[in-house]
């Protein structure tokens, strides 16, 4: 998200999460918003930078500027980056699945990674709102929490709370909450919350 009152109506619906795109390719880059924009935020609703093959100085540097508790990495960032950047914040690895194949790489990432995010294999950087199978998912065999992503939308809310998987610990939702690139529909992101809330699934973060 990047408009100021926008995020000041997310805020009041306390998600345990937001996030802030540092990639500029993005239609929903950050650009220069101003790092007072997110003041209006509850103190616990934690400030996450996403970032695509970004330099390890330029990720200090947002994280500091814009307070951020965690970083997502989105591109093709290794084990060792990974672990470099853990020492200023926890780091969330993005991974596109499309089937069991696609899950033989994560597991280089266990120890690396505080958590992992399972999005829909796309050409594209994330954003693109297209879902893949959850049931592919059987097949992770690490131990790693991670996010389940990809496509969810506002009638997803029973597909995501059928999820039984303790590691999955929280509910990364985007473009299919859209009015416009980076503008979130509150109505529709409020009943989203409340439906997650009211049967919960893993630990108790489990919507963004």
């Amino acid at each position: 998200m990047r408009d100021r009152g926008n995020i000041a109506q997310l805020g009041a619906h306390a998600p345990d999460y937001i996030g802030l795109i540092f990639y500029p390719k993005s239609p929903r880059f950050i650009a220069d918003m101003p790092p007072d924009a997110l003041d209006g935020l509850p103190s616990g609703t934690k400030r996450v930078g996403v970032f695509v093959n970004a330099e390890a100085g330029y990720i200090r540097q947002q994280v500091s500027r814009y307070r951020l508790d965690l970083v997502q990495l989105h591109g093709d960032e290794t084990p060792a980056f990974c672990r470099v950047l853990r020492e200023m914040c926890p780091v969330i690895k993005a991974f596109g699945i499309r089937t069991e194949q696609d899950l033989t790489g994560v597991l280089s990432y266990e120890g690396s990674c505080d958590y992992f995010l399972f999005d829909a294999k796309t050409p594209q950087r994330g954003g693109a709102g297209v879902k893949f199978d959850h049931s592919v998912l059987a097949a992770y065999s690490g131990t790693t929490p991670y996010f389940l992503s990809g496509g969810i939308g506002p009638e997803d809310i029973s597909t995501v709370n059928a999820v039984a998987d303790s590691r999955c610990v929280a509910v990364d939702v985007n473009s299919r909450f859209e009015i416009s690139a980076a503008y979130k529909d509150i109505g529709q992101l409020e009943r989203f919350i409340q439906g997650i809330r009211t049967n919960k699934i893993g630990n108790d973060e489990q919507d963004r």
